[in-house]
């Protein structure tokens, strides 16, 4: 079984997209599922006015604004290996749930706005997939269009973030009068030579035609452009921008390509980089800092919840990455948090909002577990030899906003969808003695989680409600005893939160925290770090 186990986990090629919102992350992920043979056609469009039938944009927010709202997880065979594929929201106010993502994968595909370059949302995400050890794959997208100088981006690449991209592929032809690319170099280290050709397949929902010339045929059809390219390839081999595996893995180097997701120029090629030097699972590390190997009893970890995906399947769903040995449908795990035992009679895989039974999965799968009533995010499951993963973050909120409901005659229905979706993450929920049970405050990263919230407790569970909007601008920490003390402490508030039950005080300012450390000494007010644990 153990070789069983490592020969299906060298299979696996797990990762995550990650950019700046409006940079084509949904539109490359249809287009690598079309590469793929997932999807007979992409569901991207020019514009955003139709979105229906984008397979990884499956909430009705999603398509109707046509933003990524929530992480989405899809599956499907290429070549010799299996590819899980996750979609993750670019808002900077959906962050939390893009770093729960990258906790589950083993690469990541940055993706660039090539009239743009680097943006902040990228930035941020940039500084996980680093801190993570995740080695990062770079394309720059919309090459079709009108665009930076490819040299500049590369000098931007490794000046703002310290990485040095190491370009695969190089464009012949500026932004906007895109002809195709040189392939620089081949995996294995070896000069691949000649130019891949792309012509737009009509419509831009199926595979672009390609043709691969030699250089002298690029050199008679493309002239000049041609020309310039080889010698900016060349001048990159001169300055050590070539591809090396033993970098990119350390995460010291970025293999780089240029393309245009909407009518799928370059993506065919991302793909295979992905196969050939995207890692496989490895193994991951424990609480107490030692390693579960993949040849161990199965273990894996709770990084999403997300309940009501459609109007077939009016469930809870757990996302689970498989760390470790076999899953098997049926099988008896414990909850490493309560060690409770539970079956998983119910599992599947999932390709966007589409579920299938799934009989089995291996190292750096993901396994949706329906109505795995008790499971949180951060939680292990585990069979036989005990283990637990580290939890995962909760960021620090930066808004906050009282919850009214409308209609007092619902009020056990707005009960149950607030808990679903404090339990899924999309807000945390807190209460206050001020304001009661019947008006819980919502924390958030950012304002767009409030919308998100009263639109699906509308759409999801028949409940209208607002948002009042309240000062408060940061939070801190305190103890059962500051809780107490701090009740009628003017312009600060005290909430409790179920989900863990920690006692959180919100403030409006910094300057109002110095000023209570003053006026409460011994008070306990630490602070919650974005991406780390309260």
């Amino acid at each position: 079984m153990s070789s069983q186990i490592a020969a299906q986990a060298a299979r696996r090629r797990t990762f995550a997209v990650i950019s700046h919102p409006d940079a084509g992350k949904s539109t490359i992920t249809e287009a690598l599922a079309l590469h793929g043979q997932a999807i007979a056609s992409a569901g991207a469009v020019h514009g955003k006015g139709d979105r229906k039938g984008v397979v990884s944009d499956w909430m009705s927010m999603e398509q109707d604004r046509g933003i990524s709202i929530t992480s989405a997880a899809l599956q499907f065979e290429y070549r010799d290996c299996v590819v899980n594929l996750l979609d993750t929201p670019g808002h900077a106010d959906f962050s939390e749930d893009t770093y729960r993502v990258l906790t589950a994968v083993d690469a990541a595909v940055m993706l660039l706005d090539a009239a743009k370059g680097l943006e902040p949302q990228t930035l941020k995400l940039f500084e996980v997939c680093r801190a993570r050890r995740i080695p990062v794959i770079t394309f720059i997208n919309k090459w079709d269009r009108p665009a930076k100088d490819a040299l500049d981006i590369l000098e931007e690449i490794e000046e703002r973030i310290g990485i040095k991209p190491t370009p695969v592929t190089w464009p012949v032809g500026v932004g906007g009068e895109f002809h195709g690319v040189i392939e620089r170099m081949a995996i294995d280290g070896t000069q691949a030579g000649g130019m891949v050709r792309y012509e737009r397949a009509p419509g831009g929902q199926h595979l672009a035609h390609t043709e691969v010339l030699t250089a002298d045929e690029a050199a008679e059809r493309f002239g000049e452009d041609y020309s310039r390219a080889v010698e900016e390839s060349e001048l990159l081999g001169e300055v050590d921008a070539d591809f090396d595996p033993k970098t990119f893995e350390a995460g010291h180097t970025t293999p780089t390509l240029f393309g245009a997701a909407l009518v799928h120029f370059g993506v065919g090629q991302l793909l295979d980089l992905l196969i050939d030097i995207a890692p496989s699972p490895f193994a991951r590390e424990d609480t107490a800092g030692s390693p579960r190997e993949l040849e161990s009893g199965f273990s894996g970890f709770v990084f999403k919840s997300q309940a009501n995906m459609n109007a077939s399947h009016r469930d809870q769903l757990a996302f689970i990455r498989v760390c470790s040995g076999r899953f098997e449908r049926g099988m008896q795990v414990t909850q490493a948090q309560g060690k409770r035992t539970m079956s998983t009679k119910y599992a599947q895989t999932m390709f966007g909002a589409s579920r299938d039974t799934v009989e089995e999965a291996w190292p750096g799968d993901i396994v949706g577990l329906v109505n795995a009533s008790g499971l949180s995010v951060g939680d292990t499951i585990y069979e036989g030899r005990a283990v637990e993963f580290p939890p995962l973050p909760a960021f620090a909120p930066e808004h906050f906003g009282a919850l009214q409901m409308h209609d007092t005659s619902k009020a056990k229905r707005f009960r149950r969808g607030i808990a679903q979706l404090d339990a899924e993450g999309v807000v945390q929920v807190l209460y206050s003695d001020r304001r009661g049970e019947a008006t819980p405050v919502l924390a958030a990263v950012g304002p767009l989680q409030f919308e998100v919230t009263i639109a699906r407790l509308s759409a999801e569970f028949d409940v209208p409600a607002t948002i009042d909007h309240l000062p408060y601008k940061l939070a801190r920490v305190t103890d059962a005893e500051g809780a107490k003390r701090l009740l009628t402490a003017p312009g600060v508030e005290v909430f409790r939160r179920p989900r863990d039950g920690a006692h959180l005080v919100a403030l409006p300012n910094k300057y109002r925290i110095a000023t209570i450390a003053n006026d409460y000494p011994g008070i306990v007010l630490e602070p919650l770090l974005a991406g780390g644990q309260a």
